[in-house]
């Protein structure tokens, strides 16, 4: 069967299996249950992709996946902002900026991890889960399967999170309110922050949820920051090579490449994202247009999710041994733990 028909069916069964009350108690969204499919799917399959083929699933990783993201924007506002308080922000800020700079200190200096991997898991931990994951894929260009891998060790520790905020919720003294506050601050994924609220009760959630689509729109400024800071670090980098070059024509020419690729990748998605955030945040849209949206956005990111799944291999990811694991885990520590008397001593 040819990859776009079997695409959109992976997609299609992702996005009804999420919908089933026992899945989503689980905090599994279509996202990373399209991957699976994505993954199980390239890995039995025998077929060999033709050339009309790999384009599409080209267009699913790189098209579709930012139109996803912008449209995404359209299930935020800024009044959203406004409903829990500054606090919220501040503990949310605080929560992505320490997250993400010790994941990479730690991932590329202590473990020694290639450096995409360590900012696709800092990143994912930190910000949105697999969403953040992939829109960070579009400034860094990794390989797919350093995607993969990011995005499987946060949907783990992510689901683990989730299972764990009900247990930590009898032991601490916490208003209902508040500890929906730590929940959208610490949870990786939007559904894992939904149903670890729902465990609670419904004020939680809607606490929870609100906190975490907060976190969700500064994926916009974040992504920019990135690009900028990667784009620094190589021109200072090119500068260095070119200050030891012995002045011959060869070394010319490889440095001015180098600074030709040292230029900053401005990702345009994430200006489509925060347009359509401010839209919802000004204009009353209907429930139903807000409902076929919302469908296209998720279907347009399982779909870029299912295509990078199909083309990841088994190997490459038992190739990466433990220390992605261990990285995800230290985060994951740093975000229940950490993050609890953030919020203990903020909110």
């Amino acid at each position: 069967m040819p990859t776009y028909i079997v695409l959109p069916i992976i997609t299609l069964l992702a996005i009804a299996l999420a919908k089933i009350e026992q899945v989503s108690a689980f905090g599994l969204s279509a996202l990373p249950l399209a991957i699976v499919f994505g993954m199980l799917y390239g890995h039995f399959s025998l077929r060999v992709e033709d050339k009309r083929e790999q384009q599409f699933s080209t267009f699913c990783k790189q098209k579709l996946l930012r139109l996803g993201i912008i449209l995404f924007g359209f299930g935020l506002s800024f009044q959203q902002i406004l409903a829990v308080g500054w606090q919220a922000v501040v503990v949310d800020l605080v929560v992505i900026g320490t997250v993400f700079s010790v994941g990479t200190f730690v991932g590329i200096k202590v473990l020694k991890l290639h450096r995409d991997v360590a900012i696709l898991i800092a990143a994912g931990s930190a910000i949105c889960g697999a969403a953040a994951i992939l829109a960070t894929e579009s400034v860094l260009k990794p390989k797919q399967e350093q995607v993969t891998i990011a995005i499987a060790t946060v949907v783990l520790f992510g689901t683990l999170a989730m299972f764990s905020y009900p247990f930590i919720y009898q032991w601490v003294d916490m208003s209902e309110q508040s500890f929906g506050i730590y929940i959208g601050s610490t949870a990786h994924e939007v559904a894992q922050a939904v149903a670890a609220g729902q465990s609670i009760n419904d004020e939680t959630m809607q606490t929870a949820v609100v906190v975490k689509l907060i976190r969700v729109m500064m994926l916009a400024p974040f992504i920019l920051m990135l690009s900028s800071v990667l784009c620094h670090l190589s021109n200072r980098n090119d500068s260095r090579i070119a200050s030891t070059a012995n002045g011959c024509a060869s070394s010319r020419i490889d440095n001015k490449a180098q600074r030709e690729k040292s230029v900053i990748i401005i990702p345009w998605f994430v200006f489509g994202f925060m347009a359509t955030a401010m839209i919802n945040s000004v204009v009353i849209l209907p429930e139903s247009l807000k409902a076929v949206l919302s469908f296209a956005s998720q279907f347009s990111l399982a779909m870029a999710m299912a295509a990078l799944g199909a083309q990841t291999q088994w190997a490459s990811i038992k190739k990466a041994g433990p220390k992605p694991l261990i990285l995800a885990l230290i985060l994951f520590i740093m975000l229940i733990c950490g993050g609890f008397f953030l919020n203990s001593w903020l909110i």
